[in-house]
């Protein structure tokens, strides 16, 4: 009991398939497959920044030299790319006085 048969297994892939369809089977396994390649490169990005200062991630300082200036914020290009993070200036409204 609680066992899934062969003939089980066939059923379930048979339904999967009317459901979604076969065109469209390849590219969420595809999908998925990224996805899992990112995460796993995310994970290992961060066990690594971890060795590497030898503690956890800090939290980026809240205060500013300049209280009317915010500290400037980091993004990154690509998912998983770690090495092209840059800085960026926020765009500042020039209609408030």
């Amino acid at each position: 009991m609680g066992r899934l048969g062969p003939t089980e297994i066939i059923l379930i892939l048979v339904v999967i398939i009317l459901l979604f369809g076969a065109k469209k089977l390849p590219d969420m396994a595809r999908s998925l497959g990224k996805s899992a390649r990112i995460l796993k490169s995310e994970a290992k990005a961060m066990k690594s920044d971890e060795n590497k200062s030898g503690t956890a991630p800090t939290d980026p300082p809240t205060a500013s030299a300049d209280p009317d200036q915010p500290a400037p914020r980091t993004i990154q290009a690509a998912p998983g790319d770690v090495t092209s993070s840059r800085p960026v200036a926020e765009p500042t409204d020039s209609t408030k006085r």
